[in-house]
């Protein structure tokens, strides 16, 4: 099969590869769709400590079961399917404490590859985190599980409501994504963000204001009358915007820390703010398998429509296009077609 391996920063190289065969309790997957994402983008530019180089990446995909492996009745040849590519291990202390999402073997037993032809499903994601595809969504739009899941993670726990703000720091794929999500719940959304294009399709949405950062302070006093928003999502990783992000917030706020810094990054916060003003930090990371089956009936009820997130496709052979578009900040993510 034809796969993509991100040999070093920039460089991207399509090999032949054998095609995987499942064992018991695996599946085949044949892509029909994989997107690009911010984390591909990292490591496309700089590398990145969980994609491993030289080697297979991309990560958010669907496709049509190809082959299963014995064991396996839920699927069979031609079935059309949607996925995450990791699960956690169930086993280890921190599953049995609930938190699946920190699972200490999550990331070692993820599976990297949708920048291929086929992918190989292991056991314990066909077990936990694998669906049908509902005839309703494409391909391109069924791929979107994933980043949802992530996203469904960081906003579900908060209850958000009709009448509530919320204000998103970041208009990339994740940023939007929260937009949709929030915009679900009845919550008024501000989101800022550096790109027109990507502030353009905010508005189109759902979000009452889409503005540069240079507008945010007056943004967010005007748009909460002086009080400061309920809930502020950090979704560009970045360590100052991760210090800015509690000025925008009203006592008692919460700050949701989605974008993840650099390893070794530290920031600093006034302490007189957070205890005072009772603001609440909450850092996020990955999903669960209840977020993953959370994201998947908001896609497939139609409650959440990712099209617009979408800003065209290339061949897996033109992969490399796709990326420095991105590094260029044109568009939003692109669907890759094997």
């Amino acid at each position: 099969m034809l796969a993509a391996l991100l040999v070093e920063p920039k460089r991207i190289e399509l090999q032949e590869v054998e095609t995987p065969r499942p064992s018991k309790g695996e599946i085949l997957v044949k892509i029909k769709a994989a997107l690009t994402c911010g984390t591909d983008l990292k490591a496309f530019l700089r590398g990145h400590p969980m994609i491993p180089m030289p080697g297979v990446f991309g990560h958010e995909f669907s496709g049509i079961v190809a082959d299963v492996g014995k064991g396996i009745k839920e699927f069979k040849a031609g079935d059309e399917i949607m996925a995450v590519h990791s699960a956690p291990c169930l086993e280890c202390s921190l599953c049995k404490k609930g938190l699946y999402n920190l699972c200490e073997k999550i990331m070692k037993t993820k599976v990297l590859g949708a920048f291929a032809e086929y992918i190989l499903l292991p056991a314990h994601i066909v077990k936990q985190n694998i669906f049908p595809k509902p005839q309703n969504l494409s391909f391109e739009e069924a791929a979107f599980l994933e980043p949802l899941s992530c996203v469904v993670h960081g906003m579900e726990p908060y209850g958000i409501k009709e009448g509530d703000s919320v204000f998103i720091i970041g208009s990339g794929p994740i940023g939007l994504l929260h937009v949709c999500l929030a915009k679900t719940k009845g919550a008024g959304v501000a989101i800022t963000g550096m790109e027109e294009e990507r502030l353009k399709v905010a508005k189109e949405i759902g979000s009452e204001i889409a503005v540069k950062p240079e507008r945010i302070g007056e943004v967010v006093k005007d748009f909460t009358d002086g009080l400061g928003v309920d809930y502020v999502f950090e979704c560009t990783g970045q360590p100052d915007v991760w210090q800015d992000s509690v000025n925008y917030v009203r006592r008692g706020g919460t700050v949701i820390l989605f974008g993840g810094c650099k390893t070794g990054t530290t920031v600093t916060y006034d302490t007189k703010r957070l205890h005072y003003d009772e603001i609440t930090l909450k850092g996020v990371f990955h999903f669960t398998p209840e977020d993953v089956k959370k994201a998947y009936n908001l896609l497939k009820d139609g409650k959440i429509k990712v099209s617009k997130l979408i800003s065209g496709s290339y061949p897996l052979k033109e992969l490399k296009t796709a990326f420095e578009r991105l590094m260029r900040g044109e568009g939003i993510k692109y669907a890759i077609i094997p």
